[in-house]
């Protein structure tokens, strides 16, 4: 008799859990939805505000990736190089989640300026660890594909191997690191 009275507990229970399910479902997939638009600011190497088709401005962090900090060395060029591959053009925004900071962190594909009939196929997160604009950030490796993951790492060897962009430097310092130098040891860096 008290297996049946449990049972039907529980099932009241649920059924008053319902609709906070539902919303939860909702307003979680909302957050975490897809999007494209257009790029409207480049913040630094690995943040961009995109203007979606609804007018929604959002505040997009390249996943995956940690590019050099403003006043840090290589941190204009990452920028630069960012802004040449996104600035001012259509993305597709492939959503992951929000960070502490409220932007999204999300992969942003853009079409390759050298093919105007490819679409959206160029990795832009990718495309900045290549170039040696941005490390792979390993600190979040398990939030990323392990696909992802493997083209990230090996993105960053190839630069590394050919000394390029940051890679120049014999003894570049992560962004990770550099967020943690008091200000006043930083100078004047840029590169």
């Amino acid at each position: 008799m008290h297996k049946c009275a449990d049972v039907i507990l529980m099932i009241r229970r649920i059924n008053l859990l319902k609709p906070t399910i539902l919303i939860l479902l909702l307003f979680g997939s909302l957050a975490h939805a897809d999007f494209t638009g257009r790029v409207v600011a480049v913040t630094d190497g690995d943040t961009i505000k995109v203007l979606a088709s609804d007018n929604t401005e959002h505040e997009v962090c390249l996943a995956g990736i940690d590019a050099p900090e403003r006043g840090q060395p290589y941190g204009n060029a990452s920028r630069k190089h960012l802004a040449t591959l996104v600035g001012g053009k259509e993305v597709r925004v492939e959503t992951g989640k929000q960070n502490m900071h409220r932007c999204t962190v999300a992969k942003v594909w853009v079409q390759p300026a050298d093919c105007p009939s490819c679409g959206k196929t160029l990795d832009a997160n990718y495309a900045q660890v290549l170039a040696g604009m941005a490390w792979w950030f390993r600190y979040y490796a398990d939030e990323l594909s392990p696909e992802d993951r493997g083209r990230y790492e090996s993105a960053e060897d190839e630069a590394r191997a050919r000394g390029w962009g940051l890679w120049a430097d014999p003894d570049p310092i992560n962004p990770y690191k550099w967020r943690k130098i008091p200000t006043y040891e930083h100078g004047n860096e840029e590169r």
